[in-house]
This record gives structure tokens, sequence and C-alpha cells, in this order.
């Protein structure tokens, strides 16, 4: 899906080659043959840069051709899919040939509405290639921390599961949670080092306000990120422990029962052979026997009572 938008108190919509005016900002969202086309034909978009803001391996960086750079940093996401990780990173490539912004995604993301949404609230309107950037990486640290919230809802909540009853799918939603704070904490590091680039390459050219707010929002949300990933993995090792702890009482006892059951099965062994018993011929030796094997096991019972057996 392909939007243009012009600088009007915020980013307004306008429409395709509808005004003379040139967009200041083109959002190319799930581009389908038609804005493949345009980008190639209408803007003039290298295809390495459009290929590569498609590539969902793409680490942050910025590339140079001729009249146009390309600038990729990585965003957070909902997982489509609901057996995966809750949250994902994604490319997002941010092209740009002096005169005109394009913003390519192969996803659906809410990120890009709310930064819209934002410019128009703030009637904030950004012509300049840097600062275009530098505001996109702050709303991108909104995001993974708006995010990040969830992922801790998530991970109390499966806490109070597992101290209930320790069940698989709680333990695999926790992996799947540290996994998502694994792209997370790569994303952020890499979004972090593509700011430094962006001063370098810029410099003189951005807002330093704005590039010290992001900064500070990303390192804010790289901390937040080690934090939570610290609290899971300490859970699940603190979990671990707690299911082989548990693991060890059920052996514990299955033992202690089998000698329980093992005294009245020796004594039934000992008088069930063929041979020449003395007490054989007197009526009441079977309740005898019987009695023998309670008492004993009785004993044995209490014997394991007292060292913790049970």
């Amino acid at each position: 899906m392909l939007t243009q938008y012009i600088c009007k108190n915020g980013f307004t919509e306008t429409m395709l080659n509808g005004t003379d005016e040139i967009p200041v900002w083109t959002e190319i969202e799930c581009p389908d043959e038609s804005d493949f086309l345009y980008m190639t034909e209408n803007a003039g978009i290298p295809h390495e840069f459009i290929e590569s803001a498609m590539d969902m391996d793409e680490r942050p960086r910025i590339e140079l051709n001729d009249e146009w750079r390309l600038t990729i940093l990585r965003i957070p996401v909902v997982s489509s899919d609901d057996d995966s990780i809750p949250f994902n990173t994604v490319p997002l490539g941010i092209v740009t040939n002096g005169r005109t912004i394009f913003t390519i995604c192969a996803h659906h993301t809410d990120m890009m509405g709310d930064f819209i949404a934002q410019s128009r609230r703030k009637n904030v309107c950004i012509t300049s290639y840097p600062d275009f950037l530098l505001t996109l990486l702050c709303e991108s640290t909104y995001w993974f921390q708006r995010y990040l919230k969830i992922i801790n809802d998530d991970v109390m909540h499966a806490e109070k599961g597992l101290e209930k009853s320790v069940r698989n799918a709680m333990l695999i939603r926790m992996m799947k949670l540290q996994q998502t704070l694994v792209y997370f904490n790569t994303a952020l590091r890499g979004n972090s080092t593509l700011t430094g680039r962006i001063e370098r390459l810029y410099e003189g050219q951005y807002d330093p306000d704005l590039a010290e707010d992001a900064e500070i929002e990303l390192t804010q949300a790289d901390n937040t990120v080690n934090v939570y990933m610290e609290i899971l993995t300490g859970t699940m090792d603190s979990f671990a422990s707690i299911i082989s702890n548990n693991v060890n009482g059920i052996m514990k006892r299955m033992t202690a029962i089998s000698i329980i059951l093992m005294v009245p099965t020796l004594i039934a062994s000992f008088y069930g052979m063929n041979v020449n018993m003395s007490i054989a011929g007197y009526q009441p030796s079977f309740w005898i026997i019987v009695g023998a094997s309670l008492t004993l096991t009785a004993l044995i019972y209490m014997i394991l009572r007292r060292s913790n057996w049970f």
C-alpha cells in the first residue's frame, strides 16, 4: 500500500499525483506489484535499496548510491503467527534522493500510524532527512518500550501460573518471551550504533536536541531490555530448579513406598514356599503372619516418616 504525505499541520495525506506539490514523504507498506513498479520506474529507487528494505535479516546501516541514500533501522512489530514469538523486529528502509523521502516496510506496523498522528497533534512538520531519521528512531524506541511493558506483564502472569502448577505451555511461553527480548536487544543496539553514524554523517544538518533525545530513549530502552532479560533468565533458572526438586521429591516418595511394600511381600514369600513350617498346622497362623506384616510395615513407615521421606 502506497500513501503520500505533505507537510501541513503535520503529515497530511495527499492524492497520488493529484497536486503539483512534491510529496514530502511517501510511505510504502506491504508493497504489491504496482507499488514495486512505482518505486522502480516512477521514483527511480535503486533495485538493491528495495531488496535491502524487504530483506528480513537486514541490520541497521546507511548506504549511499549516487544521489540516493538508504538508511535501515529495526522497528518492533506484533508477530502475525500465533505459534511464534509474540513480538518481532523488522527492517524499515528510509530512502531519499534529496527532494523527497520514501519509507519501505514489508510488514504492517502500528508505529507509522502513531508517528503520523503524533505529527498532527503536535503540529510538527519534518522535512530534513536527518531529523526525519532521528524522529523515527525516537518513535520506534517508544514502541519498543510499549511492547516491553506487555512482555513484563506476560512474565508476571506466567510466574503466577507456574507457582500453582508447572505446565509445559507456561514454560514455552516464557521461552518465547526470552527470544523476543533477545531480538529487541539486538535491534536496539543496532539502532543505537546507527544514531552515532547519523550524527557523524550529517554533522550540522540535524537538530542536536532531537539527537540527544534519541540517544537517551535508546539507552533507556536498552537498559530496560537487559533488566527484563536478567529477570526472565533468573525466573527460568529458578523454576528449572523447582522442577528438578519436585522430581527428586517424587522419586523419594516412590522409593519409600517400595520399601514399605517390600516387607509384607518378603514375609509372604517366605511362608509361601513348599517347605515345612513350624506353625503350618497352627490354625490362626495366617492371622499371625498378616499381623506381623502389618506391624513391621507400620514400624518402617514411622521410621521413614521421622526421616522426612514423606
